[in-house]
């Protein structure tokens, strides 16, 4: 009866832990880059965008008319044939044209908002980026762990068969387990580095925060290092530039706004009186136009067109420079990426190889009694040195491509090598 209790109950664990299993979202990372868009930096400025939409539907408005009523010409005397009671209506019609260029300037201000978030979005992106390749390299190092463990426990078994018989030190099988039980330090290491990871992602997707997933830990490289990009493609391609362009364009529709300023405006007021005392009744019906053009009123506007004109060679300078200065880091990350690779095919073509015939000779030289059991265990952590450092190389090779995408803007995720 116990046994038939015991067996159920590990039934019944084991479906729950395949079940917890089977409920954990695996998500590669175009999945990840798309939920990026749920950010609420983002959305805020989505917000915003529309918000100066909306305020640009009521650049057209005119002031409203004004209304007056009351006395008119009424001597302070008392006399019945003295005055009048006047009905008064006044109306101004700001010229089209500038209703026209100020329209224009408020449904340009949005535009400016849409680059700001694609720039935003990119940085996030590149962001989301990097956690998700810091994510893989540590499940890469997990499973380098594994293998490491796998080797130090063969070696500590044999160890312990051959101290049986008088043919292995204590020592040394202690010096094992101490290496051994080093592994288990580094391998929680690697899995709070893990948890940080999950929580980065899953603020960058504004999802709960203690949420876990699996990534795919297929690893994909482009050779960005023989590309070349100029600044043609970058103004193209850059939100930043694009959103300078924007501005640069805003202060065109600026300027155009003052530049309407020296058109006239109009206006109408009509009056009717009703005279006291019987006398006739009288009207009043009057037309205005501005004199916008005037010394003393034109100053500010002319003021205003010189000081745009400043801006916008600010605003080209300014884009010069963000050029520039992309063009420089783009030719900088595309050397270190070919560093990089060298490095990563230095280690996988002869270090390592070199360390696994280092650790394939101690251990054929320990099982004919000719080694000792030190020498195997030093070349095994060399070994899961040299791979932890071609995976730190392989991290900072990543890095560096996505530092690439981020300043080139490049949103592709297929590629063609792959590196599992």
């Amino acid at each position: 009866m116990k046994t038939k209790y015991q067996f159920i109950v590990t039934l019944f664990a084991c479906f729950t832990y395949l079940s917890a299993k089977a409920q954990i979202q695996r998500l590669p990372l175009d999945s990840v880059v798309a939920r990026v868009a749920d950010n609420p930096a983002l959305q805020a400025l989505v917000a915003k965008a529309s918000a100066q939409d909306a305020y640009a539907t009521g650049a057209k408005n005119l002031d409203a008319p004004k209304i007056s009523a009351g006395q008119y010409q009424v001597p302070y005397q008392f006399s019945p044939n003295g005055g009048s009671f006047m009905i008064q209506a006044e109306q101004m019609f700001i010229n089209p044209a500038k209703l026209k260029a100020k329209e224009d300037y408020m449904k340009g201000i949005s535009k400016v908002t849409a680059e700001d978030k694609n720039y935003l979005k990119n940085q996030l992106v590149a962001q989301a980026k990097q956690y998700y390749y810091e994510r893989v390299v540590l499940e890469k190092k997990l499973a380098l762990l594994q293998h490491s463990q796998s080797l130090l426990e063969y070696m500590l078994k044999d160890a312990n068969i051959r101290l049986t018989y008088g043919k292995e030190k204590l020592s040394n099988i202690y010096k094992a387990k101490a290496d051994l039980y080093e592994l288990d330090n580094i391998r929680d290491q690697l899995n709070t580095e893990i948890t940080q990871k999950n929580i980065m992602l899953n603020t960058l997707m504004n999802r709960d925060k203690q949420t876990t997933f699996t990534v795919d830990t297929a690893i994909t490289l482009r050779e960005y290092e023989s590309t070349l990009t100029d600044t043609a493609t970058l103004a193209n391609t850059r939100s930043d530039i694009k959103s300078i362009n924007r501005n640069i364009e805003l202060q065109t529709l600026n300027a155009k706004v003052e530049y309407s300023k020296r058109k006239p405006d109009f206006g109408i007021q009509a009056a009717h009186m009703i005279s006291y005392g019987g006398y006739a009744n009288q009207y009043i019906l009057m037309a205005s136009v501005t004199i916008p053009i005037v010394p003393w009123a034109s100053k500010e506007y002319k003021a205003n067109l010189k000081g745009i004109r400043y801006e916008v060679e600010e605003l080209q300078q300014r884009k010069m420079d963000a050029l520039n200065q992309a063009q420089g880091q783009l030719a900088s990350i595309r050397t270190n990426m070919g560093s990089k690779k060298k490095q990563i095919s230095n280690y996988q073509q002869n270090i390592i190889p070199a360390l696994q015939n280092g650790y394939k000779t101690a251990l054929l030289a320990y099982d004919q009694n000719t080694g000792d059991l030190p020498s195997v265990l030093i070349v095994i952590k060399d070994l899961q040195t040299s791979r932890m450092s071609a995976l730190d190389r392989l991290q900072e090779l990543l890095t560096l491509q996505v530092a690439y995408e981020r300043e080139n803007e490049t949103t592709a995720l297929t590629l063609n090598n792959h590196n599992k």
